[in-house]
């Protein structure tokens, strides 16, 4: 999933606003939760010889996670299938080659032996090589099947040994297949080196990035991101735009991902009945490096090529993800047999690469649909762009009109005070 949700954070207010409390229509539409697969999480732990270091609480690195592990499995919902990968926890030598391999399932994911876990997690001892990229591969194998949401934790307190298999790179094409996959990542006592490196593999996959230094700061984020995996979620569907409107797919109202490359427009068509509204938004990430100054524009066109509405943003390199949505009420029809319109919606955004960037896959797009019943008061609805933003506007006309003549009739009154003395 692109969700990001890196949601950068939660990811924009205009996204929430338009698909806040909008319910989709009876059935599995497309995106919606079924509930018939539990959701899966894979913590994968660094166990590489770094994590003898003194310096959390007292303690080592080692004794930290392992103290924050056995309080994690004691809170772990019912419902939640876990899993324990480690990375660096096998081979002590030298030779980089059998170093990178070295990633193994330290306990299956699937439904949760608790004392069978702890005495696994007892057993490691700090050992080896880094190797992120290679135990991200196979923690997304881990995770493999089901429709459930599927979450990979990874604990890291160094940056992979083991480039140029690059973390980000790795992470970016498990995004890309499209599984509703989402990697967190802390970094125990990191650096500026390795938060950069964590904070680039989530954001990939819409994760979360978190900076630790205590043994409780470990336990409690681990343990929320083990909760929020539980919580109903609604999985995004992969789908695949087209250049242009006469070939793009037809949606349903759902939650949708998507790659579009540097400088490509991506076309979707929804169907449209009179006395419906269409509410769609879109949401881009810029998973890679970007050069300053971009914008999103997602508009509603005609089969004929006549735009209806368009939403549009721009950023200037502070935020990784940018938003936009619009709205188009169809009006009600007398005429029983009236069709459905045919709406294309063209998503088009202005990224560019910063040197040496790999253009491919394309930027992660998330789109939004829904078709509900229009509003039955003309208020409730855009119009002109303005919404209800027109009884704002009329009483901003009327105050300074007002404001106007008073100061007219005073400043009369003054000229006519100043002749008189």
């Amino acid at each position: 999933m692109i969700i990001r949700t890196r949601l950068a954070a939660g990811v924009c207010a205009l996204l929430a606003a338009l698909t806040a409390g909008l319910a989709f229509p009876a059935g599995a539409a497309a995106g919606e939760p079924t509930g018939q697969d539990a959701p899966k999480v894979d913590l994968v732990l660094d166990v590489s010889g770094s994590m003898r270091a003194r310096d959390i609480d007292g303690q080592s690195r080692m004794a930290a996670a392992k103290q924050a592990f056995n309080e994690v499995l004691d809170a772990t919902p019912e419902e939640v299938e876990l899993g324990i990968r480690t990375l660096g926890a096998d081979y002590p030598g030298d030779d980089r080659k059998t170093g990178c391999k070295d990633t193994a399932q330290l306990y299956p994911v699937g439904p949760l032996d608790r004392t069978e876990a702890k005495t696994a997690v007892a057993t490691l001892t700090p050992t080896g090589w880094t190797p992120i990229g290679p135990a991200l591969l196979k923690a997304a194998g881990d995770l493999d099947g089901g429709a459930g949401s599927k979450r990979i934790v990874l604990i890291s307190d160094g940056e992979d040994t083991c480039a140029p298999l690059d973390p980000c790179e790795v992470a970016r094409e498990i995004a890309a297949k499209g599984i509703g996959l989402t990697i967190d990542t802390l970094g125990l006592v990191p650096t500026a080196k390795l938060s950069r490196q964590l904070s680039c593999i989530a954001e990939a996959t819409g994760g979360t990035y978190t900076s630790v230094e205590h043994q409780d700061e470990l336990t409690d984020r681990v343990n929320q991101l083990v909760d929020r995996a539980a919580d109903p979620v609604v999985t995004p569907v992969a789908t695949q735009g087209a250049d242009r409107c006469a070939a793009a797919p037809t949606l349903k109202s759902g939650l949708y991902t998507d790659r579009e490359e540097f400088g490509q427009q991506r076309w979707y068509r929804v169907k449209v009945l009179p006395g419906q509204e269409l509410r769609a938004s879109v949401s881009v990430a810029a998973d890679r490096a970007v050069n300053p100054g971009y914008g999103v524009l997602l508009r509603a066109v005609t089969v004929k090529g006549r735009e209806i509405v368009r939403g549009e943003a721009a950023g200037n390199g502070r935020t990784d993800v940018i938003s936009t949505g619009l709205r188009y009420p169809k009006a009600e029809s007398d005429d029983e047999d009236a069709q459905a319109e045919a709406v294309c919606l063209a998503v088009s955004h202005s990224f560019s690469a910063a040197s040496g960037v790999k253009a491919t896959p394309g930027l992660p797009l998330e789109l939004t649909v829904d078709v509900v019943d229009a509003p039955s008061q003309a208020g409730d609805v855009a119009a002109f762009g303005l919404g209800r933003g027109w009884w704002l506007l009329g009483v901003l006309i009327l105050t300074g009109f007002l404001a106007g003549l008073v100061w007219g009739w005073l400043s009369r009154w003054r000229v006519a005070v100043w002749r008189t003395n």
